[in-house]
């Protein structure tokens, strides 16, 4: 987590306010213009990789930055004005001059490696403004999201000192990322997730709208339950930044390394398995993934950041689309293989707008995307999701609605209680965590015979606001427990055990953890009350003779 580093928590603090000190105080607006530094970074990073690894196998790579582009020209600097007040010669020279510089260039001019050394400032702003950036956002076919959302994209930084700062804060804050990697032995991080999570802790706006950036480790553990596969269909209905899909795309990545070189895992600082993943990203598997990640969101910005944060990360056409998946507009029944999810806590939406497949009777954004998730899987499908944990308990009859299509069209397969410190320093809710498998859509029956319940303690970090990290990390250990729950039986109900269906029925649908745990009490014993009587008048006496003492030396 970012917090654990604070070099690169400087670095990102000190990016922000170059970014303030320059004219751009809009939170969001700053997080978006950073991203498009970052992708246009990590862009190029990732074309040199791919093409140093074609060159080392010895095969043809046709990258991103081959070809020619036509360059930018202003033409009022080159003097170009009406006819009425120049003479035919000059016009003519000015329109050879003009179209000199519109000669096709190298698109190796576009890449940050090459624009960050333009001097002066002004030129590099406008190279990067008018040249770098509509390629960008152009990067893909015309009928990509990316290309879509990115139409109405700005670039706003106007400042060339700006730039020029920003640019030299981002080339710190990589090799930081670098250095941390080398040395902690830690992945590459997720950097334009951090970014956004370090801007809105920094502001105080996180968790506007029950919004919560998911932590990273959180993330990694609903991937591990899950289990998601090469060819799966993934999908989350609430995508923000796609920190799920990053999640299940590096899940899968290192399912492969497993597979084919066992050798090539090592642990990561939360104790789960990673690997190299260039070895298994051949041709075949890659044009699998770009086509198995789906995010929807109601956040354009949010949107165009989930794109270029999959991008970043090797997913070359990502489909995030900007969609309301709890509206009319929307309605993808049985589509997907895997869900994960942490859809927003306390929204309330307009009733006006709601699908009508829906079932639940309620404005509750939380409620009516747990009927949305369940409606998303095909039959065998799988979902993860993270939601308040009142919806386990709640009274209302939209909550025990909504907990009896969890048992009935699914075979609901765990509740994990997650520390109510999960999610801070954005807040103090107490989450869980659903896993569950999509038996039959709108069913009559039950399809949940028990439910198995676990209580995470710790998820490996501090539960304060600086949530550091512990030396030891329990996540790994409560995938295990899972995924050996039907062989090791609990004996008792202390941290982990099965419910069956027909008491969960009879304690009105209630899914809390806290209802079936068994409290253990400690009877406590005390001395007989004459005893005690008898201690205390001979304290008294000791305490009178010492008074009696100091009055004496008083004199």
């Amino acid at each position: 987590m970012l917090h654990n580093n604070p070099t690169l928590k400087a670095l990102i603090n000190s990016l922000w306010n170059t970014l303030w000190s320059g004219g751009i105080a809009n939170p969001i607006t700053a997080i978006e213009q950073i991203t498009y530094l970052l992708f246009m970074k990590r862009l190029d990073d990732i074309e040199t990789k791919r093409e140093g690894d074609a060159e080392f196998i010895g095969e043809a790579y046709t990258s991103r930055f081959d070809g020619t582009y036509i360059p930018y020209v202003d033409e009022s600097i080159l003097g170009f004005r009406s006819s009425a007040d120049k003479s035919k010669e000059e016009i003519e020279a000015i329109e050879a001059e003009i179209q000199k510089q519109k000669a096709p260039r190298s698109k190796q001019e576009l890449r940050w490696s090459y624009f960050k050394r333009i001097t002066p400032t002004d030129k590099m702003l406008e190279h990067v403004r008018y040249n770098v950036f509509p390629f960008i956002k152009n990067l893909n076919n015309d009928a990509s999201p990316f290309t879509k959302h990115m139409a109405n994209a700005v670039f706003i930084i106007e400042k060339p000192t700006l730039l020029f700062e920003a640019i030299n804060k981002i080339e710190e804050i990589f090799v930081e990322i670098e250095k941390d990697a080398t040395e902690g032995g830690h992945s590459f991080q997720d950097i334009q997730g951090d970014v956004y999570e370090m801007l809105l802790s920094e502001i105080a706006q996180a968790g506007k709208n029950g919004q919560f950036r998911t932590p990273r480790h959180i993330i990694k553990l609903m991937a591990e339950l899950i289990k998601p596969q090469l060819g799966h269909r993934i999908a989350d209905p609430a995508c923000g930044t796609a920190g799920f899909l990053l999640g299940a795309y590096q899940y899968i990545l290192t399912d492969l390394v497993r597979k084919k070189d066992k050798q090539k895992l090592e642990l990561d600082e939360d104790g789960f398995e990673r690997g190299t993943y260039s070895a298994v990203l051949d041709e075949k598997n890659k044009k699998i993934l770009d086509e198995s990640f789906f995010g929807f969101d109601i956040d354009v910005t949010m949107v165009r950041l989930g794109l270029m944060n999959l991008m970043m990360h090797g997913i070359d056409n990502p489909k995030i689309d900007y969609k309301d998946t709890l509206s009319k507009s929307y309605d993808e029944a049985g589509q997907y293989d895997i869900v994960l999810a942490n859809p927003p806590f306390t929204g309330k939406i307009d009733r006006g707008d709601v699908n009508t497949s829906l079932r639940i009777d309620t404005p509750a954004s939380e409620l009516l995307f747990l009927d949305r998730i369940s409606s998303m899987l095909r039959t065998g499908g799988k979902a993860a999701v993270i939601i308040p944990e009142g919806v386990l308990f709640g009274s209302s009859n939209a909550q025990k609605q909504t907990r009896e299509i969890l048992l009935k069209d699914n075979q609901l397969e765990a509740v994990i209680s997650l520390p109510s410190g999960a999610f801070k320093p954005y807040t103090g809710v107490k989450t869980a965590i659903l896993v569950l498998t999509k038996v039959e859509e709108k069913s009559k029956t039950w399809h949940t015979e028990k439910v198995w319940f676990y209580e995470l303690q710790s998820d490996g970090y501090s539960l304060d606001d600086n949530r550091r990290r512990l030396k030891t990390s329990p996540l790994p250990e409560a995938v295990n427990a899972f995924d050996d729950r039907k062989q090791n039986l609990s004996p008792d109900r202390k941290t982990h055990f099965y419910v069956p269906l027909a008491e969960i029925q009879a304690n009105d649908l209630d899914l809390s953890f806290n209802r079936y745990k068994e409290y253990e009490y400690v009877e406590q014993t005390y001395e007989p009350p004459k005893e005690i009587l008898a201690a205390l008048i001979k304290l008294e006496k000791e305490i009178l003779m010492d008074m009696e003492e100091l009055n004496s030396l008083i004199g």
